[in-house]
């Protein structure tokens, strides 16, 4: 089964210094029809002003993934731990038994565009930690995440796989395990999903599915969940 996600059907919700594109039910935004995916549970397209953010909020049991494709998000925490994220940099935090933390464009001219991803974890009350990587100069399929942190993956506490997909002008065929979940999403260019065109912002939802067959990329930038 192919559950399409268009970009402009998205939630939507504009607070002046903050634009964001909800692909699930969150915040004010809610549909039955898309509550997310197995243990995905958020994907917010976040765009943020000059010298705005997130105040300090509360996090807990849950695999945040922020993945930034303009700008800077400085991320401080009560923890002690601070950094500077740039584009290309995705970082993971399991917030486990909680986390404290702020994220702000410390730009004072350039706008901030990231991702903000949830996934759901397979326990509860791990101790907080950060891993984070740049994944600006990856070409083709590479893994980003995933359950046991191979091949100098970022480590998730599910059963869950997080690749980057950069092609252009190259097909690419994956074998699917049908009895697990797939979710596609955008970030860039066009490509044709299992005979699907899709666009920047749009997404696919796959289950029961056997196979991935991806043609007619351009410039493809995209991010593929592989889930329970």
């Amino acid at each position: 089964m192919m559950t399409v996600r268009r970009s402009n059907s998205r939630g939507h919700a504009r607070h002046g210094w903050l634009d964001s594109r909800h692909s699930f039910s969150f915040a004010n935004y809610y549909d039955p029809r898309f509550m997310g995916i197995s243990a995905l549970r958020v994907i917010n397209d976040d765009w943020v002003k000059p010298g705005y953010g997130f105040d300090t909020h509360p996090h807990r049991d849950m695999e945040i993934i922020s993945y930034v494709l303009a700008g800077q998000i400085e991320h401080k925490d009560t923890m002690g731990f601070h950094t500077v994220l740039n584009a290309g940099d995705v970082q993971v935090m399991s917030a486990g038994t909680g986390i404290l933390h702020s994220e702000y464009n410390p730009s004072n001219e350039d706008d901030l565009n990231f991702l903000q991803i949830w996934i759901q974890p397979d326990r509860r009350g791990v101790t907080p930690r950060y891993q984070q990587m740049n994944i600006a100069d990856h070409q083709g399929l590479s893994l980003i995440a995933s359950s046991d942190g191979r091949d100098g993956s970022l480590s998730l506490h599910q059963d869950a796989s997080l690749y980057n997909l950069r092609l252009d002008h190259q097909p690419l065929q994956r074998v699917l395990q049908p009895e697990r979940s797939y979710y596609l999403h955008l970030t860039g260019g066009t490509v044709t999903a299992n005979g699907i065109t899709l666009g920047a912002g749009d997404a696919i939802g796959l289950s029961a599915e056997t196979t991935l067959s991806l043609t007619d990329t351009r410039q493809l930038d995209a991010l593929l969940f592989e889930l329970p």
